[in-house]
C-alpha cells in the first residue's frame, strides 16, 4: 500500500511491523517496488521512499544533485525520529552515503550495494565522440537545431540518459559527474556491502576499495546474483539489515 512521508512531499511504501528503524532508497528508475520482498516479516518498519522523480513522487522542479536528495532523505528520517539504518541501492546508495556524511547524527548505519560511489578500477572513463563533441558546440552557437541535437544525445547517451527526459535529464548527468571521494571519507557509521558477484555495472572491485576505505565496512558477496540484488538476492539485504538496525 502506497505511504506518505513528511506530509505528502515523497511517496512510498512501508514494510514489517513496530517502530521505524531503517529507512530505503532505491536506485535510478527504481522504486519502493524493489522492497517487496526485503521488508517482509521484519520485526521493525522499513520506510522506502520514492525518491523525486521516481514512482510515485513528482520529480523536483531543477535538476537536484545527490546532495539535495540527501536532504529530501534526511527529511525522512528526521521525522522517523533517528538515528536509522539507511539502505540505498545504486543511485539511491549515493544518497545514502551522503546522508550518512553530511548528517551523522541520523544514520545509525547504513547497507549499500551496487553503489557507484567509485570508478571500476582500470575503467578508462568514456569521452564522445569526437563528431558529437564538435556538435554540441555548433549547437551551442546556434548552427544545429533542437532537434537535431536531440537526436544525436539519444544515438551517443546511455541507456538511462535516453530514457531520461526533462529535468530527470539534468539530475542524471549532474549525479553521473559528481565525485564521492569526501563523502567516503567522512562516513563514520557501521556499513555492511552487500554486493552482486557478478554485478557488471558496479562490479565487486567498487565494494573492495570501499571496505578497504572505510574502516567499519562489512563486506557480503552474493553469489551468481547481478546488479538488482533487491529483487535477485532479497533475503541477503535482509540479513543485512538486521544486523545493521540490531
Amino acid at each position: 500500500m502506497l505511504s506518505s512521508f513528511c506530509g505528502g512531499r515523497y511517496l512510498g511504501a512501508r514494510y514489517g511491523a513496530g517502530p521505524v528503524r531503517a529507512i530505503a532508497l532505491p536506485g535510478w528508475r527504481r522504486d519502493h517496488r524493489d522492497f517487496d520482498a526485503v521488508g517482509e516479516g521484519l520485526p521493525f518498519t522499513l520506510s522506502v521512499i520514492d525518491l523525486p522523480g521516481f514512482g510515485s513522487t513528482p520529480p523536483p522542479e531543477d535538476g537536484w544533485g545527490t546532495e539535495r536528495y540527501a536532504r529530501a532523505a534526511a527529511e525522512v528520517a528526521e521525522e522517523a525520529g533517528g538515528p536509522l539504518a539507511v539502505l540505498g541501492h545504486s543511485f539511491g546508495g549515493r544518497v545514502a552515503a551522503r546522508v550518512a556524511a553530511s548528517r551523522p547524527e541520523l544514520v545509525g548505519s547504513l547497507v549499500l550495494t551496487g553503489v557507484p560511489l567509485l570508478a571500476p578500477p582500470g575503467r578508462v572513463p568514456n569521452r564522445p565522440a569526437l563528431t558529437y563533441r564538435l556538435a554540441r558546440s555548433l549547437h551551442r552557437r546556434g548552427v544545429i537545431s533542437d532537434q537535431r541535437m536531440e537526436t544525436l544525445r539519444r544515438q551517443h547517451g546511455s541507456a538511462d540518459y535516453r530514457a531520461a527526459s526533462g529535468v530527470m535529464r539534468d539530475v542524471l548527468v549532474r549525479a553521473v559527474n559528481e565525485s564521492y571521494e569526501g563523502v567516503i571519507a567522512a562516513i563514520g557509521c557501521k556499513v555492511e556491502l552487500v554486493w552482486g558477484e557478478t554485478d557488471t555495472e558496479v562490479p565487486v572491485a567498487v565494494a573492495e576499495e570501499l571496505q578497504r576505505r572505510i574502516s567499519a565496512a562489512n563486506l557480503t558477496i552474493v553469489p551468481g546474483v547481478g546488479h538488482l540484488l533487491p529483487l535477485e538476492a532479497p533475503e541477503a539485504l535482509r540479513d543485512a539489515l538486521l544486523r545493521a538496525a540490531g
